[in-house]
């Protein structure tokens, strides 16, 4: 294992979620319930696409982990991180304020044999524009468990993540 990597996983286990945009009104009848992700981990990018979701924004709505994990869903990552989703985040939207919030993002990141185990709750995104493109507010999560060399806790600076529901 290389130290030099290792912040890389701590950013991955703080935030999970990137996208790209789409427009609002994409979200009519149409919508898919679906959620499509990356993010760029120090050097290396974890992706998936189509996770399900319980109802389209602004509705409060549930991310299915078992849609984004494999063997269900298609999450993979280069560079020799591996990442699951240990939970089914809860998201609620509020439309006038251009936001999102999220409930609790428990998530647990593999490099080589060391594990590490996070989570940060009431995580805030804000909306781009009048897409359905959310980047997060600065946030930190919290080790809940995993090996002695994972930090205590990792910060995601604003900006960091984002999500894209379609």
């Amino acid at each position: 294992m290389k130290m030099a990597t290792w912040p890389g996983l701590t950013v991955l286990a703080a935030g999970l979620l990137v996208g790209t945009a789409v427009p609002a009104a994409a979200l009519g009848p149409a919508a898919e319930q679906r959620l499509d992700g990356s993010i760029a981990v120090a050097g290396n990018t974890c992706t998936w696409t189509n996770a399900r979701t319980s109802a389209n924004p602004p509705s409060t709505l549930t991310v299915d982990r078992t849609s984004i994990n494999a063997p269900g869903g298609n999450l993979s990552c280069a560079g020799g991180i591996t990442a699951t989703l240990n939970n089914d985040p809860q998201f609620t939207f509020d439309d006038a304020a251009g936001t999102a919030r999220t409930d609790v993002i428990d998530i647990t990141g593999k490099q080589s044999f060391i594990s590490c185990r996070y989570k940060a709750s009431g995580v805030t995104w804000n909306r781009e524009g009048d897409t359905r493109k959310y980047v997060n507010q600065a946030f930190t999560a919290t080790k809940v468990s995993g090996s002695f060399l994972c930090p205590g806790s990792v910060t995601t600076a604003a900006g960091g993540a984002s999500m894209l529901f379609r």
